[in-house]
């Protein structure tokens, strides 16, 4: 067994055993789950991107 304060970390949320732990409004910064979704599928379709522009750019100079 765990003891009840575990040192500096105690207050704070190490991880979500749910996902509705984190509907329920434990994300951080303000975030809801709607927007972090949303940025997060925006950032991996703009990585994905320069991924292929990096790559294509890369084969012609060949």
């Amino acid at each position: 067994m765990l003891p009840q304060s575990f040192g500096p970390l105690a207050p704070r949320t190490l991880a979500f055993s749910t996902a509705g732990d984190a509907a329920n409004g434990l994300l951080p910064f303000g975030w809801n789950v709607t927007d972090f979704q949303t940025w997060t599928l925006v950032y991996l379709g703009v990585s994905s991107l320069a991924f292929v522009l990096v790559w294509l750019v890369g084969y012609l100079r060949r």
